[in-house]
């Protein structure tokens, strides 16, 4: 299990650590290889300048500006997302990493025709993990339409294996959290973290 876990937030004393952490250590307990990218820590440029998006379509070319993680993408088979939620959806360092690095040829492939749609590109990823917090309830969430889920759950999710095991889970009202709440939600993702670690189902072989 190779696990590639992008990590999102600028403090690192956040509760959104502690959810890294216990992501991590679960890894680590199930011995997989992690490749660990934090992007405040980096100092990660999630503008998508000019040139890169003039280059946009120019494979492989368009993977120098970002090439280690590309590189970090095609090695993975697991794939995990830790990150709060600010204004229902991703921070801006997030957003722009799929902006930059979820590249034609990289992440998905162009559609060959017209009126035809994009197609997956990460069929190597067979394990999909979305943490985060919520300052919003639940209810509020749903209401808006919780984009940032739906990104990552959805947008990335489709460009995984087609049978790809995902997991997800939130910490909601997050302003107002207890230490009582803060602790069933580490429990929780350890819970999850468990169901996405687990063996996946074995591959059915079509018939000849």
């Amino acid at each position: 299990m190779r696990a590639l876990v992008v990590y999102c937030h600028p403090r690192p004393e956040s509760f959104t650590a502690a959810v890294r952490d216990v992501v991590l250590d679960r890894l680590g307990q199930a011995g997989a290889e992690v490749r660990l990218t934090d992007l405040y820590a980096r100092g990660f440029d999630p503008v998508l300048s000019a040139a890169e998006h003039a280059g946009y379509l120019d494979s492989p070319a368009n993977r120098a500006p970002v090439a280690r993680d590309c590189d970090d993408l095609a090695w993975a088979d697991t794939l995990i997302f830790v990150y709060p939620t600010w204004w229902y959806g991703l921070p801006a360092v997030l957003k722009g990493w799929l902006d930059r690095v979820m590249l034609p040829d990289v992440a998905f492939l162009m559609p060959k025709g017209p009126g035809e749609t994009i197609r997956p590109g990460l069929t190597h990823i067979t394990r999909l993990g979305v943490f985060t917090t919520c300052g919003a309830s639940r209810l509020l969430t749903f209401l808006v339409g919780a984009p940032g889920k739906r990104t990552l759950m959805r947008g990335v999710g489709f460009l995984c294996a087609p049978r790809c095991r995902k997991v997800f889970a939130a910490h909601y009202l997050m302003d107002s959290s207890t230490p009582e709440s803060r602790a069933r939600h580490l429990d929780r993702v350890a819970r999850r973290m468990d169901r996405l670690i687990g063996p996946l189902p074995a591959r059915q072989e079509q018939p000849a």
